[in-house]
């Protein structure tokens, strides 16, 4: 009789995660073995999702960003041990705000390399952050198993250190928080944002990557590619 119970709250563990969400953690597939984990912290006394990215290849997951709410950190490396049998090797963090650095220890000390620009690494370090362990100066390519990504950064934006991450094969942008959400109705944070480049920037990335399957934003729904557009049309608003 113990180890039906013991089945069956396995069981329930892995439908809460991988159903349609768990009170601090949702996995959404994406395509092929792309996910998308969503967790939830506050912002301006509101509940705001977060999304960060992960990728499953043959030798271990590649990871972007790391969950907001860090009492997620080590059920979302549960989940993905349940759901896929592998562990993290590879995390980049695409600036250094907390809903996407904030993991960058937890996840090299749980075996992951880590990964920022120098110009986040800087960051981080002045205000006396955890870093990552391994930082790249320029636009650059990281393989795992049959997976590449490449990092662009396109200039300032939502942060003066915001980059990009771009899968060729799959179409495959992730955004983070330089790209707004089609459900968002304003910019949210800008208190480090550089609105006149954010303009400027949002149009190197359409120039650089024109025909993305998806787009991947840093907060609220990510399941349309005009992102890019909805995001300079709230650009345009904000500075008339």
């Amino acid at each position: 009789m113990r180890y039906l119970f013991t089945f069956i709250l396995s069981l329930y563990f892995v439908s809460n995660i991988f159903g349609q969400s768990s009170p601090g953690l949702k996995i959404s597939h994406l395509t092929g073995d792309f996910y998308i984990f969503t967790s939830y912290n506050s912002y301006k006394g509101t509940i705001t999702p977060a999304n960060g990215m992960y990728v499953v290849t043959n030798d271990g997951v590649m990871m972007i960003d790391a969950p907001w709410d860090t009492s997620q950190f080590q059920p979302l490396l549960d989940s993905i041990k349940v759901k896929h049998n592998k562990t993290v090797k590879i995390e980049i963090a695409t600036h250094s705000h907390e809903d996407r650095a904030g993991g960058l220890d937890f996840l090299k000390n749980s075996g992951a390399k880590t990964f920022t620009t120098d110009q986040t690494d800087k960051i981080l370090k002045e205000s006396n952050k955890k870093r990552a362990e391994f930082t790249f100066k320029r636009d650059t390519t990281i393989s795992l198993g049959q997976y590449e990504l490449q990092t662009y950064y396109a200039g300032e934006g939502h942060t003066k250190d915001n980059i990009v991450v771009w899968f060729e094969k799959e179409k495959v942008l992730y955004g983070g928080c330089l790209v707004k959400s089609t459900d968002a109705k304003d910019l949210g944070n800008t208190q480090e944002a550089n609105l006149t480049q954010w303009v400027k920037t949002i149009n190197k990335i359409k120039q650089k990557f024109p025909n993305p399957s998806f787009v991947i934003t840093g907060h609220q729904n990510w399941d349309h590619v005009d992102a890019l557009d909805h995001t300079l049309n709230l650009l345009t608003n904000s500075m008339q």
